[in-house]
């Protein structure tokens, strides 16, 4: 079976060379534009792309608003911020997603709680938390109050793995009887629909992240979405270090972050953005390959799950159990075929293992059994 699929892969791909998990695909204009950003002088944090490239990431994903910047941690950090996220208060997210997400609610002082997963989708379950808000908090003066710590619950971030869309109309209802601002971590789903609608444009506020092995990449960026417009002011001013409007003074009426995207990295993105609906095409017909090829074979192909449109930007399978899924790695890796493991669960690591967590079950079996297998777009 291993073999079959090293075959199969290097037969896609059509090259005996090493095979990476996902590559960017730079086939348009990118070195136009980066050769006007020189031209012009304009590589750091002002100059026309940055703004394009905000307007062409909302038009897109249908938001009214997208705020640029530095990377999706950054994004994502800002976002919290925005969402009323303090010191000593509590994120609900899930202990199966990359370290950036509990990252950012770190870098605020607050302190994430682990909800499972739901195994079809691989993201935040609706069900699991409704049953742990209803069981482990209160609700005081209309502020969710979690009955272990005492502290205030402020956000809920769910995150769309692999890009794979997962239940937002429902978890957005679960918490709006919480009175819970939701910030949906979408930085791996740009392209992604769940019900014809874009992740990250459900709760108020959404994050994409363009890191170099993202569906689409700047190099390195971010970007905040959101359809509210004195949130959507109010990020510009955070990530532009809250300086005020003026000719020549400088003026900051707050502590604030430079984390604004430079204009060299903004005009690959947009660019990127030019081909995207080509990029999407690809990674849909092998997708489609891979999910014929492991048809009826003895591990699982991850498709995209009901009433959604995924973009897999990393497609993913599910062997039988641990040992299996490290022979597959073994085996892949060792012929030049760079496949890798789901991450660590954020409640395995010492940074965060005396975080509280829920009954993790589906989480837990996904960490032992899922390979990303390589996803590159060819166009």
């Amino acid at each position: 079976m291993i073999n079959e699929s090293i075959e199969f892969i290097r037969n896609h791909f059509q090259t005996e060379d090493f095979i990476p998990l996902h590559e960017p695909c730079f086939t348009g204009n990118e070195k136009k534009y980066l050769n006007q950003c020189i031209d012009t002088t304009f590589v750091s944090s002002v100059g026309k792309f940055v703004d394009s490239f905000e307007v062409a990431v909302a038009k897109f994903t249908g938001a009214k608003h997208a705020v640029a910047t530095v990377n999706g941690t950054s994004a994502l950090h800002i976002a919290l911020l925005l969402a009323g996220v303090e010191p000593d208060t509590e994120v609900i997210t899930q202990a199966l997603t990359f370290v950036a997400t509990c990252n950012a609610i770190s870098y605020i002082g607050a302190n994430p709680v682990f909800v499972d997963v739901d195994k079809e989708n691989m993201g935040l379950s609706p069900e699991k938390l409704e049953s742990f808000l209803s069981k482990e908090t209160k609700m005081v003066n209309g502020e969710c109050i979690n009955k272990r710590s005492n502290r205030k619950i402020k956000a809920v971030v769910p995150m769309h793995t692999f890009g794979l869309p997962i239940k937002m109309d429902e978890i957005y209802n679960v918490c709006n009887k919480f009175n819970i601002t939701v910030v949906e971590d979408s930085a791996e789903s740009l392209g992604s629909y769940y019900n014809g609608k874009h992740t990250g444009t459900f709760g108020s506020l959404g994050v994409l992240s363009f890191n170099g092995n993202k569906t689409i990449t700047t190099g390195g960026g971010g970007m905040i979405i959101t359809n509210n417009d004195l949130i959507a002011q109010k990020a510009k001013h955070l990530t532009t270090t809250a300086k005020l409007a003026h000719r020549w003074n400088f003026e900051h009426d707050e502590i604030a972050y430079n984390y604004r995207m430079p204009n060299i990295n903004a005009a690959l993105g947009c660019a990127q953005m030019e081909v995207l609906h080509k990029i999407l095409s690809s990674k849909k017909i092998l997708a489609k390959k891979y999910e014929d090829f492991f048809r009826n074979k003895e591990l699982k192909f991850v498709t995209e799950p009901k009433n959604s449109r995924a973009n897999y930007w990393l497609n993913a399978i599910i062997l039988k159990d641990l040992e299996s899924r490290n022979k597959f790695l073994k085996e892949t890796n060792d012929n030049g075929i760079m496949t890798r493991p789901i991450w660590t669960l954020m409640s395995n690591l010492d940074i965060y293992k005396n975080a509280q967590k829920a009954n993790l079950e589906n989480s837990l079996w996904l960490e032992e059994r899922v390979v990303n297998i390589p996803s590159s777009a060819k166009i």
